[in-house]
Parts: C-alpha cells; structure tokens; sequence
C-alpha cells in the first residue's frame, strides 16, 4: 500500500491479548515503522494483574500530527487479538467496519482464572457476528517459520496488509528492535503473516 494514500489521516491500532505474547513488542515494532515511514507516532499500554498472564492492551496511533496516545472507544481502526476471548473482551474498542484480527487460538488470562473477569461464552458465534474478522491461524505459521514464539510477528505480518506502510519501513524496524541472532527466524515469520493475507 502506498503512503500517500493516507498521509493525512490519522490511524488507530489497538492491540490485546494476555502477558506473555510479545504483545509490548509488536507494538514498538509498529510505532518504529511508522515513524521510518514518516509519521508522527504515540504508543500507551496498559498491563494487566501480572506481567505474564494478565490481560495487557497496547495502542498505536499515528499520522501527520498525533496529540494523545489513547484511541476513544469504538475508533480503532484495526483491532489485533492474540487470542480469541481477548477480542471479544476489547471488541469495543474497533470503529464500525473496522478490521479485526485474531490469532486463532484460546489462552485464559489470569484475570478470568481466578474469578475476576467473567469467562467469554459463545466465542465462535459471537466472533463470525463482525464482518471485519480475519481469523489467523498464527500458531502453525510460527511453527512453519523455525519458532512458536514469532507467533506475534505472524500476526504483526498480516496486520502489514492493512496499514499505509511499505515493506522496508517494518523490515526496518525489527532490525532495530529484534537481536540479531534472532532476526532472520522473525523476517520468515512477518513474511509468511503477510502472504497469508490476500
């Protein structure tokens, strides 16, 4: 996608999912993207009751001028879940007609097992109701790419297909922000995330 299509507009990215997931660096490679693409950038993150296994949100909002790093309710534009009840817990936060991608997997946060968060019902059901849903498959991929722990990059890679960035500008980032020694196993996993979406 090129970037000036949307150069004048701003773009909101909630992502969640529970401790553990590499939600915190998906996050920084997206704003570092962004600002190799030439926008202004903010991030915020909100951590659950424990660093791994609590719920944790993290939000990216970038464009020519950003003033707040907290996207309102309902003005997400792409809504990124690291598992499935996640995203029905934070489904509030997508704009109408916004994506909504999941990595199609269950993990249980600590804040529903033990007992004070309601667990999700209906999930399936309740998911296929939003037109915007791209259930993917994260887990396998990894796999496929040399590692289960690039998962998030997998997910990173299909939520490319849906921001104004060009390739370069995320290969950019991970090599900033991922060690060397791990890198090439994560550029297979963004890039297997990216084909994977039509």
């Amino acid at each position: 996608m090129s970037t000036t299509d949307t150069r004048n507009l701003r773009f909101n990215i909630s992502l969640v999912g529970v401790g553990g997931q590499g939600i915190l660096l998906t996050s920084d490679i997206i704003a570092m993207a962004a600002m190799h693409a030439g926008y202004q950038v903010k991030k915020s993150e909100i951590h659950g009751m424990s660093q791994r296994g609590g719920s944790v949100i993290s939000q990216v909002r970038f464009g020519p001028k950003v003033h707040s790093p907290i996207i309102p309710d309902g003005q997400s534009d792409v809504l990124v879940s690291f598992e499935r009840t996640e995203a029905l817990r934070w489904a509030h936060l997508a704009r109408p007609g916004a994506k909504i991608i999941v990595n199609n997997m269950d993990r249980i946060p600590v804040s529903v097992s033990s007992g004070l968060q309601p667990a999700a019902q209906n999930v399936d059901a309740r998911l296929a109701a939003y037109p915007g849903l791209i259930l993917l498959n994260a887990n396998p991929l990894a796999r496929q790419a040399g590692n289960l722990r690039t998962a998030n990059i997998v997910v990173m890679g299909a939520l490319s297909k849906y921001v104004p960035f060009e390739e370069e500008h995320w290969q950019a980032a991970m090599q900033e922000r991922i060690p060397a020694k791990l890198l090439d196993v994560n550029l297979r996993a963004f890039t297997l995330g990216r084909t994977a979406i039509p």
